[in-house]
């Protein structure tokens, strides 16, 4: 058995957390997502607005670390101190179903990567490509119960050698760097959308690379030193911040908007292709794939780790709450993997199941944020644990912004991925009622049964809107 000492992590496990979480599948996307929506000046602009809104969120993350330590379940446990049981029970829901589906994205990709050079495995869904999927989702999950230290110590390995890849990927695309064609792909390739609409197709696929801002918080509990959990999500951020920047524009100094618009998914590997031969596709491919198990290693930790840390606050049934001989939530782990094991198996039946999931995955993980980022704001606000501290004007302003930031992407994303996450939320209120019922504790305040109604409302729009086709998926 590991002992309290052997469990903690230092500042460097913790940026690799952070790193590893958000260093996954979107980044190898990033120039067709890009180059199909806008040229450089829309790109820029849509960095700058992510980069902004998720930098105060990681401000937010950092501030609440260091002024409510005793919250060291990170994302969920916010929501539920500012906005009562049943909406911190909902942050730890969509949160956790959220990042499973995220998961089932994750394999849907490594899928559709091998397909272009074994044909069995087609578009990623054939039934072959489902099992293999299969078989690693359960080899992933019996190295996790070995321990989560030793998992942690993979992933930290992982991401050192996944970025090497993206670093060579950014070294040849500056060296083969062509102003001309960078100054003609400045304003797109006149579609005659206007910049702002070529923006805010950009803003769903910035959310989602950026998911798992919060790693180093939700191993909280884990950390040698509570400072160090706030700087390791800042040095996380600045990290990917720039590589996915360089990502996005490198490629359109190498290739017109256009041609980078009609690459195949990981476009990465078609733009080095481009530029270095065949080769170049195989060794971003390779990349990607130790990206995404690597991504997918870290995301497994941090989804069991949601459904424990809630069910020992009691917002979860109290079997989330058992841990294996290693320190590992295995209850928890064991219905992740089920529940991603589901979604993978419906692949097989959809026409576009990496799109979905990466939209529905950053819509699920929106609501979440925006609450953190709200009870970031009523603290400061209240000035509870500022007591004359003039930082409390800073992180009103920082809260503040990162709360209209996260509720703007909810907008952005459109009412059908508001329905979907509703199709979600409100069935995931049994695993409520079961928790308050073990307790004997009521089940819902007045606020909170209005916030039920809503959601079952949205699931009922959802069912109705799929079922007639005006939804579509």
């Amino acid at each position: 058995m590991n002992s309290s000492a052997d469990k903690k992590l230092g500042l460097l496990a913790l940026t690799g957390m952070v790193v590893g979480s958000m260093i996954g599948a979107g980044i190898f996307s990033l120039p067709r997502t890009f180059g199909g929506a806008t040229g450089i000046i829309g790109a820029v602009i849509a960095w700058v607005i992510a980069g902004a809104g998720m930098y105060t969120l990681a401000r937010v993350f950092q501030t609440l670390a260091e002024r409510k330590p005793d919250l060291d379940a990170g994302v969920f446990a916010y929501a539920k101190a500012g906005f009562g049981d049943y909406l911190g029970f909902l942050s730890a829901f969509g949160y956790w179903i959220g990042s499973c589906i995220g998961n089932v994205s994750y394999w849907v990709l490594i899928k559709s990567t091998l397909g272009a050079f074994f044909p069995v495995f087609g578009d990623g869904n054939t039934v072959i490509a489902i099992l293999a999927a299969s078989a690693g989702i359960w080899l992933f999950h019996f190295l996790i119960l070995r321990g989560v230290q030793q998992a942690a110590f993979i992933n930290a390995v992982v991401t050192v050698a996944k970025i090497i890849p993206i670093v060579v990927f950014i070294v040849v695309l500056v060296i083969a760097f062509k102003l001309d064609l960078f100054r003609a792909n400045l304003w797109g390739d006149g579609s005659g959308a206007s910049v702002f609409d070529q923006v805010r197709r950009t803003m769903l696929v910035t959310v989602f690379v950026f998911l798992g801002i919060e790693g180093a918080s939700v191993y909280s509990r884990f950390a040698a030193k509570r400072s160090h959990v706030g700087v390791a999500t800042l040095i996380g951020f600045v990290t990917a911040l720039c590589l996915m920047v360089l990502v996005t524009l490198l490629p359109y100094a190498v290739l017109p908007q256009g041609d980078i618009a009609g690459l195949r998914q990981p476009s990465m590997a078609g733009v080095l292709a481009s530029v270095v031969g065949p080769w170049g596709a195989v060794f971003v491919s390779v990349g990607l794939l130790i990206s995404v198990l690597g991504a997918y290693l870290a995301w497994s930790l941090i989804c069991a780790e949601v459904l424990f840390a809630a069910s020992k606050t009691e917002d979860m049934p109290r079997a989330f709450a058992r841990e294996n001989k290693n320190g590992v939530p295995a209850t928890a782990l064991w219905l992740t993997n089920i529940i991603v094991q589901l979604f993978v198996i419906s692949t097989y039946w959809s026409t576009d199941a990496f799109s979905l999931m990466l939209n529905l995955t950053s819509a699920m993980s929106l609501i979440p944020y925006f609450l953190v980022a709200a009870f970031g704001f009523m603290l400061a606000r209240r000035g509870e644990t500022y007591e004359g501290d003039p930082a409390r004007t800073r992180d009103l302003v920082l809260a503040g912004i990162a709360a209209f930031y996260t509720a703007f992407m909810v907008y952005a994303g459109g009412l059908k991925y508001v329905l979907l996450a509703a199709l979600l939320y409100a069935p995931g209120t049994i695993l409520y009622y079961w928790a308050r019922r073990e307790q004997g504790r009521r089940l819902f305040t007045q606020v909170e049964l209005v916030v039920f109604v809503i959601a079952a409302v949205g699931c009922g729009a959802a069912v109705i809107g799929l079922v007639r086709g005006w939804i579509v998926i």
